[in-house]
């Protein structure tokens, strides 16, 4: 299946594509023979990887420094793009989330959570769509979700409702853009630990049980969410549009991820709030 030149000839664009699992995917499309761009806010986290990527594969990478929070800012890194050549793939993996007590969450920390990961992700797969469209360019758009938009999760509620928005998108456009050449799908990844979202929902107090927890007690690998992308948005995906493919080895038959905050004390509560108002 992963043959050499399996993406060779895609233009693939990754939001928040210099750290994490955006950087995993990106360096196999280019082990698959992708062009590959890479955006998000900090342009020198981007450069770094993107001179770490051609090092190792020897492909082409574009960094591009873009907030995908502002729409503005999404068209024209999208009218950049098609300057020199249509994208082919749209990969909506910039999100935000943390763990809180709902109850808690002010305004601005909500937005903070749904600004890129639902808004952004909106703005992006809608300024690619119309370019598409336009051109009657056919297209791809993956989105990485969660399987909170199976369970639901407490202590994440921004982050399971901005999912589950996205997952209706993309099962509402497999129909609406199907019929012009663009394909809608999705991953909900399980437990693949980086050190951005480790931070976040793995802060210290809470135990790392949970991998032996999982039915088959690890944690996913990165190269194995990067080969299910790069299936995912190859031609030999031609005819999956509009599903949602779990990765996450059973664990959400299980279990949501959360029960065990349920036994926090405030204490613990007050501790993780303070953690998260210096950072």
């Amino acid at each position: 299946m992963f043959e050499k030149d399996l993406l060779a000839g895609k233009r693939i664009l990754v939001t928040g594509g210099g750290s994490g699992l955006g950087a995993a995917m990106g360096r196999r499309f280019l082990e698959l023979g992708a062009e590959l761009l890479i955006c998000g806010r900090r342009l020198e986290l981007l450069e770094a990887t993107a001179a770490r990527m051609r090092g190792d594969t020897g492909g082409e990478v574009t960094p591009i420094r873009c907030d995908i929070r502002d729409g503005g800012a999404v068209d024209a890194m999208m009218d950049a793009l098609w300057h020199d050549a249509p994208i082919d793939v749209l990969v909506n993996n910039a999100a935000a989330t943390f763990i809180a007590q709902t109850e808690h969450l002010s305004f601005r920390a909500a937005d903070a959570i749904l600004g890129p990961t639902l808004h952004g992700t909106m703005y992006c797969t809608l300024a690619s769509g119309k370019r598409w469209i336009g051109a009657r360019h056919k297209g791809v758009v993956l989105s990485i979700l969660s399987t909170s938009t199976i369970t639901g999760r407490a202590f994440t509620v921004p982050s399971a409702m901005a999912k589950s928005a996205i997952l209706a998108m993309t099962k509402s456009l497999a129909v609406e853009w199907g019929p012009k050449g663009i394909r809608t799908v999705a991953i909900a990844p399980g437990a693949f630990p980086t050190e951005g979202a480790s931070g976040q929902l793995r802060p210290e107090g809470r135990g790392e049980g949970w991998a032996k927890r999982n039915p088959l007690g690890r944690a996913g690998e990165h190269r194995e969410l990067a080969d299910l992308a790069s299936f995912l948005i190859s031609d030999g995906a031609g005819y999956i549009n509009g599903e949602m493919v779990v990765v996450d080895g059973g664990s959400h038959l299980r279990s949501s991820g959360a029960e065990d905050l349920l036994k926090w004390t405030e204490a613990q509560w007050q501790t993780q709030r303070a953690a998260r108002s210096k950072s």
